[in-house]
């Protein structure tokens, strides 16, 4: 006599299978979902409020900041952009938020309020007040391999790399690119943005 075999045994156990393999692959894909937001949240972007006025007219106290992490992972920082960093080991120290000037291997001086470059002047990219004090860069400061001269937009209200507190910024110390200001919204870099003459 032929063995009987049960088809709906068979089935059920195929059909719950089915469910496992569903229920897995959701679980794998909300794992990834949280992973990607935790990368985005933790390594690509953070959130900062610029702590004084050394950056006004272009920021200013207690503005919001979204701060780019991954742009200088890709590359290196450039001139006038604004940047975000920290200084010394303590973890709890504030970030400072200043404008690059000076990039790695150059020479750096302030003479008569106009920022010199290798010897020859800077074109600003900000609209800022005439520089009164040239601190540490009334003489020529030339920038290691790994560091940046920094100066605050409000000229003659900022602690910057022309003061022995701050001055030159390391590669390591520079968090990321000050992006977006949120509270009144605007892309950071586009800010106050010096606009030429046209040339006649």
């Amino acid at each position: 006599m032929a063995e009987r075999y049960d088809f709906t045994h068979a089935e059920r156990k195929e059909k719950i299978i089915k469910i496992c393999i569903s229920i897995g692959i959701w679980i794998v894909s909300v794992a990834a979902v949280i992973a990607l937001a935790w990368l985005i949240v933790w390594v690509s972007i953070e959130k900062t409020t610029m702590v004084d006025a050394s950056m006004e007219p272009t920021l200013h106290q207690d503005d919001k900041i979204v701060i780019d992490k991954l742009t200088y992972r890709i590359r290196e920082p450039k001139r006038n952009e604004i940047v975000v960093f920290r200084q010394g080991d303590n973890e709890h120290s504030f970030y400072n938020i200043k404008r690059i000037i000076g990039l790695p291997g150059e020479r750096i001086r302030i003479s008569d309020g106009v920022v010199l470059i290798n010897d020859e002047p800077l074109q600003e990219f900000a609209n800022v007040e005439p520089m009164l004090l040239p601190g540490l860069a009334n003489y020529e400061i030339t920038l290691g391999e790994d560091e940046y001269f920094v100066l605050g937009d409000s000229r003659n209200n900022s602690e910057d790399s022309r003061y022995a507190t701050v001055s030159n910024v390391k590669r390591d110390e520079i968090i990321g690119r000050a992006w977006i200001r949120t509270n009144k919204f605007g892309f950071v870099n586009s800010l106050n943005k010096r606009v030429e003459e046209e040339s006649k």
